[in-house]
């Protein structure tokens, strides 16, 4: 993991972050629909594949990696992974669990189902200890098809991070959607550059078995 700072006084951004992160603190959520039709229809696993595909997303576009780190210091992570929860049934509690990402789709299946098997019975918020610094935030709400999903978090203007939240997906037609909710810091991410991820994501989600 590397974390380059940002140089604001030649960041083209610099007004923009500024503006919204002192001035007038601002953070969305934009909540969409995704086709997954050529995940069921590989018969993957969806879970994993989401897993697999948001991160990869993420790794393209250096303003869903714009953080403060630990020091306070503001900069872009050189890659992200994902830290996601894991619900039991028995307590109706959920635990986190976070995975080493790799490009390549059989690798971090392969990771995810060991780290599944190791920490996956875990009973504990973090069953999977020592997250990285360099993690994003996934869930799923499997039970509920949503229109839209916001989460109200007291320190929110100072996390810059996106965090992911899907829900159940409905078939139609042999068509399988997905709803996903995107929620971003507007210091560091604008509706052009949610646009463009939904879009990409779609993407990447399409070829996944290329």
């Amino acid at each position: 993991m590397e974390f380059k700072a940002i140089d604001k006084k030649n960041w083209n951004r610099t007004e923009y972050f500024d503006h919204y992160f002192s001035q007038t603190p601002c953070t969305y959520s934009i909540t969409t629909k995704i086709e997954i039709t050529q995940i069921k229809k590989q018969n993957q696993k969806l879970y994993p594949a989401m897993l697999y595909c948001i991160t990869k997303t993420v790794n393209q576009f250096e303003e869903f990696r714009t953080s403060i780190n630990q020091t306070g210091e503001l900069g872009i992570f050189d890659s992200m992974l994902p830290c996601y929860t894991v619900f039991h049934k028995d307590m109706e509690t959920f635990s986190n669990i976070w995975t080493e990402y790799s490009d390549l789709f059989p690798e971090f299946l392969a990771a995810y189902e060991h780290d599944m098997l190791e920490f996956g019975s875990v009973h504990r918020f973090m069953a999977k200890p020592n997250v990285p610094e360099n993690h994003i935030t996934i869930s799923m709400l499997p039970w509920t098809n949503f229109d839209g999903f916001h989460l109200n978090i007291q320190k929110r203007y100072q996390y810059l991070l996106p965090i992911f939240t899907m829900g159940k997906y409905v078939e139609h037609h042999q068509t399988y959607v997905l709803p996903l909710s995107i929620q971003v810091h507007h210091a560091v991410c604008d509706g052009f550059h949610v646009s463009r991820f939904i879009q990409t994501l779609q993407d990447n989600i399409n070829n996944l078995a290329e």
